[in-house]
């Protein structure tokens, strides 16, 4: 038994859990930059430690503060939430080896998958598609590299074998800019993730981009909850998640659920996980596995009722799955969308003071925020400062509840992205369901 964990993020995502461990007769321990002192969690939580100043590289990112904080409050267990840290074979492999448990797969899993290459390499295996590219990372050999491009056909997408949440990837539409683009990216590489380790893949014209959820335990056991439709997105980010995702003929996410329980089985998965892929004509193509809680882990949990953070803990304490594969059964259609402090149209971020916050209520209506009135918005981190998620029989009845909540909804003190959401709940080519990844830049001229 786990009876204390402490929590290594900030925002919505450390209230979750915290709401999740209290669910489940578990002490919390919250750690806080000096901005954060009046986060929700925090107030809430059974003991909390400062770990140090607003900058994440000197707080939540500082592996050392964060170790330190869990010995100082006997701690159990670290969950990394998402972002941050969580993604971190490094932080895992120091969590394991101080003796704590780590809410999160194993290191060795964590740093397998985190290599783009590598997990490319080990999806095959379970015969999961990628997309057509560089079996390996691009050497010195320009020549070999232009007759790949040449092979592969123009555009091409050179990406960092390290990168992750849409960053480490730029395009080269010509073979005259393709040197330009490599260098560029393996700099960009190097400085985000202190590796300049790059590849090539085809750059797929109109693809939607489509991610399954997975949960496995220490038992050997591992289940797939569906898929979700990621496509709404801004510059690499998504704004709007959606499950199940529309248009998808069953036989092909029967065939995909398979295939990623297989896969789970294959590398000793153990947690929550994601696998993502882009879809374009009815082919499903493999670019990533999040190997933490997803931002948009709700919808699943909408339509399915099955708690993925208290599953999480649970597998962590060495408990086996508490549903099997025949136990799962997806109810009606959820969709979320992501409340950011930002303005709608220049996407310019806005920290301030909260001086009203009125969530949306209703049937079917869930509200993650860590948001309160006289609450400082800080102007160090991510921007997303709520999740509305919108449930309901259908999906035609699931976008009109997201309507209306998001009319109801009040933050005063802030700009957000509130209109922008609206806006998109009125698209046609949203309602009808199937929209690319290049829509919504498209619609906004971007």
């Amino acid at each position: 038994m786990l009876d204390k964990i402490l929590i290594a993020n900030r925002g919505e995502i450390a209230l979750r859990i915290q709401r999740a461990c209290r669910e489940l007769g578990i002490k919390t321990v919250a750690v806080y930059s000096k901005a954060d002192a009046k986060q929700k969690h925090v107030l809430l939580a059974d003991e909390s430690v400062c770990i140090g100043p607003p900058e994440s590289a000197n707080s939540y990112l500082n592996m050392p503060s964060i170790i330190s904080a869990a010995e100082v409050t006997d701690s159990m267990a670290i969950h990394p939430g998402y972002g941050f840290l969580a993604e971190n074979g490094d932080f895992a492999e120091q969590v394991e080896e101080s003796g704590y448990s780590f809410i999160g797969p194993k290191s060795e899993t964590i740093k397998l998958m985190g290599n783009k290459i590598n997990a490319k390499d080990a999806v095959k295996e379970v015969e999961i598609n990628c997309i057509p590219g560089s079996d390996s990372a691009l050497g010195e050999d320009i020549d070999k590299i232009y007759q790949l491009a040449d092979e592969i056909g123009y555009p091409v997408l050179i990406k960092a074998a390290a990168g992750g949440g849409g960053k480490g990837m730029r395009i080269a539409h010509t073979k005259a800019n393709l040197q330009h683009t490599m260098d560029i990216t393996k700099a960009e590489s190097k400085s985000a993730f202190g590796d300049d380790t790059i590849f090539m893949e085809k750059l797929l014209e109109e693809p939607r981009h489509i991610e399954f959820q997975v949960l496995a335990d220490q038992h050997g056991n591992a289940v797939c909850l569906g898929d979700r439709d990621c496509s709404m997105q801004r510059n690499h980010q998504k704004i709007i998640e959606e499950a199940p995702a529309p248009k998808i003929p069953e036989e092909k996410r029967k065939e995909m659920i398979e295939k990623c329980v297989s896969f789970c089985k294959y590398i000793g998965y153990q947690s929550a996980g994601t696998l993502e892929f882009l879809y374009e004509n009815n082919e499903f193509y493999f670019i990533e596995m999040n190997t933490r809680l997803q931002v948009e882990h709700p919808v699943t949990e909408m339509i399915t009722g099955i708690d993925i953070v208290k599953e999480q803990i649970k597998v962590a304490m060495g408990l086996p799955l508490s549903i099997k594969q025949e136990d799962i059964i997806q109810r009606g259609h959820a969709i979320e969308c992501r409340i950011n402090a930002e303005d709608s149209k220049t996407f310019t971020p806005s920290p301030g003071k909260v001086t009203l916050w009125h969530p949306p209520g209703g049937p079917g209506i869930r509200i993650d925020s860590h948001l309160y009135t006289g609450y400082e918005v800080p102007p160090y981190y991510d921007s997303m400062i709520a999740k509305v998620i919108a449930k309901a029989n259908t999906r035609e009845s699931a976008i009109t509840r997201m309507g209306i909540a998001l009319s109801e909804m009040i933050v005063e003190g802030i700009e957000t992205n509130l209109e922008l959401q609206i806006e998109i709940m009125q698209h046609n080519a949203f309602k009808r369901g199937g929209t690319d990844i290049h829509y919504l830049e498209k619609r906004l001229g971007l």
